[in-house]
């Protein structure tokens, strides 16, 4: 799946220009949490609610007063900085100015590898250095309930056809011991007997069994590999 395929084409932005009056409406009115700043077709930054935190009208516009010598010597006073953000009054002024966008053709891996390193809610989508979309954590959710069985009455299917699936699942891992655990479907109720080597390998094999059409409740009847040797 790509980014094409989740995000939603016509994304509201603003110029850098718009007021932040105008900004503030427009994120109550679409109940959005930010907006993209497009200048002659490009996105030059972005204005979200985290960018809105620190202002004098609500009395949160404060900011360290106080600064070593060190970092008088070695940083630059961000004090400037704070006051334009906490006082500008149009997108330029408190605009996140860096920006991480995709290609239309990103497979959606890379997007919410991007949502979890940068911490960001939102990622342009472009196409030749155009706008053509915007993709957001809500639409990865939507896309999610969209292409899996999340949604609706659970699927069923035949007890052998379960525990094939699930067999060809397992052994594809290094964490299933197949020679010494064993695999057992009645009913859609999946049992595992023999031993395992630690709970996040008990955890794991609980999760392949839940991915598997059909399947009702896990059993996990195994024994921890340090416990079952100590009992020779």
């Amino acid at each position: 799946m790509k980014a094409k395929n989740v995000m939603t084409a016509h994304a509201i932005t603003v110029t850098p220009e718009t007021s932040l009056r105008r900004i503030v409406a427009l994120l109550l009115e679409h109940r959005i949490s930010g907006v993209l700043v497009v200048d002659q077709g490009k996105v030059v930054g972005v204005v979200g609610d985290g960018d809105l935190l620190h202002r004098h009208e609500i009395g949160t516009d404060s900011w360290p007063a106080s600064r070593t010598w060190w970092q008088r010597l070695t940083q630059a006073d961000p004090a400037p900085n704070a006051y334009i953000k906490s006082h500008g009054r149009s997108a330029r002024d408190v605009m996140n100015h860096e920006v991480v966008s995709v290609q239309e053709d990103a497979p959606v891996a890379e997007i919410a590898a991007i949502f979890e390193a940068r911490r960001v809610r939102r990622v342009p989508v472009l196409r030749g250095g155009q706008l053509v979309g915007l993709v957001t954590r809500a639409d990865l959710v939507r896309a999610l309930a969209a292409n899996t069985d999340m949604i609706g009455p659970p699927p069923t299917q035949p007890d052998e056809e379960i525990q094939v699936q699930l067999r060809r699942e397992l052994e594809k891992h290094p964490w299933w011991y197949g020679k010494w655990s064993r695999v057992f479907v009645y009913h859609g109720i999946v049992r595992y007997v023999g031993v395992f080597a630690s709970e996040a390998d008990k955890e794991a094999a609980r999760i392949a069994a839940e991915n598997i059409p059909g399947v009702r409740r896990v059993e996990d009847q195994r024994v921890l590999y340090g416990d079952c040797h100590s009992m020779i």
